[in-house]
């Protein structure tokens, strides 16, 4: 994969990740050379959720307190289905997410994680993708939704499930490389 040495990526999530949502993208950009942080609303560990139960602690480097977008080059968010709702009801987490977009950084979200996106107002009159059953929701909050494995629109990065978890992580890596990015108003 590319180098992304002097890179650093944030990624937030809290109790009920997807566990290969947050595993994978992690592991993949430490590999690429970037310095990654799990942040999360809270200290200590989070719990993944794996296919049908609880799956593995994961260590948070950061809470959301203690951190900024101008520190990172990137923001992912993993999916699951309680994670992006918990993290929706937390105006801090929503606050950072759109400070991320609005300094032309790369925002990349995965399964259910666009649920932030509405949130936020990232959605509207952009081209995303996302587990199927969010289609509506994304159409509803004014997205032009795509059933693609991976979906890029100005540095807003979506994808649809863990299985398309490579080509996400891929593209992660060259939005990163590319810097920031103008984005119109929607």
């Amino acid at each position: 994969m590319s180098n992304l040495a002097g890179k650093t990526i944030l990624i937030l999530a809290t109790h009920g990740f997807e566990q290969s949502e947050l595993d994978v993208p992690h592991a993949e950009l430490k590999k690429a050379g970037a310095t990654v942080h799990v942040v999360a609303p809270e200290a200590g560990e989070i719990k993944g959720w794996k296919h049908t139960d609880w799956g593995t602690p994961v260590k948070v480097d950061k809470t959301l307190d203690q951190v900024s977008a101008k520190d990172y080059d990137a923001i992912v968010l993993p999916g699951g289905q309680m994670n992006p709702d918990t993290l929706r009801g937390n105006d801090k987490a929503l606050a950072l997410i759109k400070e991320f977009f609005a300094q032309g950084k790369i925002v990349a979200a995965v399964c259910h994680g666009p649920w932030l996106l509405i949130d936020t107002g990232i959605a509207k009159g952009r081209k995303l993708t996302s587990w199927p059953t969010l289609k509506q929701d994304l159409l509803n909050a004014g997205a032009l939704w795509e059933d693609r494995e991976v979906v890029t629109d100005k540095g807003v990065v979506t994808s649809r499930k863990p299985d398309d978890l490579p080509a996400f992580v891929a593209k992660i890596i060259e939005e990163v490389r590319e810097g920031r990015h103008e984005r119109r108003a929607a």
